[in-house]
């Protein structure tokens, strides 16, 4: 099943940016559209990112805006960045929920994520992810070429933790993921070996949350998506939540809740050094 492709940070950062600029000049949408001879609905399109905003209408509102010198300049390359292709749109039976998240996922700077059910994505092994993409055959049969592609995608993901600028990934993970099976012994012991090798990076931090500590905080698995400023545009957090449904964009409020809730489970973790012992001591149980 494919779903229409979601606007990227890019886009989105780009929309927000010339609703500002057109805000600051007190102009409304119909003023917009009437002097630019649009409708008043492509106006809200751009500014809302649900199309594409092309080179030269950006460089038409950037006129109307009186916009001149370096900062147009930077809009206009953030435009002609928003309209590249991200590798995920090869794989054009992703669901949209999916597909929006990896665009998110693939613009952000720093990732910070409690793992209650599974291990993070982003550090699973191909056997591994193999047994939880194909558990959602109960719920969802997926064709054998679907199952390989999907986990082909999880394992692409995995590059976002390596490279010049690597993404800074922070997880607090319960304890009893690392007991709870998933496949074979062999499966489990190279899951974990694999999770001790990439807290060897530099970018990469991973707390154990024990089962014998009193737990304060009972939340599903969530995911904190942060966003550096590009350009001098800010983007904000986003508040992924484990389920059938991907992620959402989140009010501020809501955004804040799940920091003090990962700052919360962070503060009653082991600290790196303790969990990397953890981790290789169930290691050995496998």
């Amino acid at each position: 099943m494919s779903g229409s492709r979601g606007p990227s940070v890019r886009q989105r950062r780009l929309a927000a940016e010339l609703r500002r600029l057109r805000e600051g000049r007190r102009l409304t949408g119909d003023d917009v559209a009437d002097r630019l001879a649009w409708s008043t609905a492509k106006v809200s399109r751009i500014e809302n990112a649900r199309t594409g905003a092309k080179i030269a209408d950006v460089q038409r509102l950037l006129d109307l805006y009186d916009v001149r010198g370096d900062r147009r300049d930077d809009l206009l390359a953030l435009a002609r960045d928003a309209g590249e292709r991200g590798w995920w749109e090869d794989y054009r039976d992703l669901p949209s929920p999916l597909a929006d998240f990896i665009a998110l996922e693939a613009e952000a700077s720093a990732v910070r994520e409690w793992g209650s059910t599974v291990f993070p994505g982003l550090l699973q092994t191909e056997a591994y992810a193999r047994h939880v993409i194909g558990g959602w055959s109960a719920l969802a049969t997926l064709p054998p070429q679907e199952l390989k592609r999907r986990v082909e995608v999880r394992m692409r993901r995995r590059e976002l933790l390596r490279g010049p600028r690597p993404l800074e990934l922070s997880v607090v993970l319960d304890e009893a993921v690392l007991h709870r099976r998933i496949g074979d012994r062999d499966v489990m012991r190279e899951q974990l070996e694999q999770l001790f090798a990439f807290t060897e990076l530099p970018n990469v931090t991973v707390q154990i949350l024990p089962l014998g500590v009193a737990h304060s905080v009972l939340a599903e698995t969530f995911i904190i998506l942060e966003f550096s400023a590009v350009h001098d545009i800010i983007f904000p957090d986003i508040v992924h939540t484990e389920s059938l449904t991907i992620s959402h964009l989140t009010e501020e409020s809501v955004t804040h809740m799940y920091r003090l809730a990962y700052t919360t489970l962070a503060d009653q973790a082991l600290d790196a050094a303790e969990s990397r012992a953890r981790i290789l001591e169930v290691k050995d149980s496998w």
